[in-house]
């Protein structure tokens, strides 16, 4: 996971994120540095890395009704004051459009009533938080111990 691969110029490759497989292959994620990585830099770049793949999922994993949709800081919030109104009114702000899919294929949904709108914003929230808790989980599970000074090798 840490290793020194080159001691005359001071180069040390730090692995992460490893998928086995069962030819015996592996998969992983690498960052060299020009200096031994001390375990706070080894931190803060693996976290850093997991916590872009649990944005990126967020931003563009949803789909509701087969058709993708954004879910950016920006849009979550508009989401949820739209949803918010029309709970707040029982309704009378409906119809609601919801661009979805993409840029160069939109797809405009319009929610004309609150037990389809409620569906979309309970998924979309729903999902967020099951996104947010997997990278939380992966995190959790990181042997912090094999970037340690006993983990590497000269």
């Amino acid at each position: 996971m840490l290793e020194c691969t080159n001691p005359v110029k001071g180069k040390w490759r730090v692995r992460w994120d490893v998928q086995r497989h069962e030819d015996g292959s592996a998969d992983y994620m690498e960052e060299e540095f020009g200096h031994r990585p001390t375990q706070e830099e080894v931190k803060g770049l693996v976290l850093a890395w997991y916590n872009a793949k649990v944005d990126e999922a967020i931003l563009s994993g949803f789909t509701y009704e087969g058709n993708t949709v954004w879910l950016s800081a920006e849009n979550q919030f508009n989401y949820k004051a739209a949803f918010d109104l029309a709970m707040q009114t029982g309704g009378k702000t409906l119809p609601v459009t919801v661009k979805m899919g993409t840029d160069e294929q939109p797809v405009y949904v319009e929610f004309k009533d609150m037990d389809r709108f409620t569906d979309f914003y309970t998924k979309a929230m729903a999902y967020i938080q099951a996104t947010l808790a997997e990278g939380w989980k992966k995190k959790d599970a990181i042997d912090w111990s094999a970037y340690g000074e006993e983990a590497a090798h000269e």
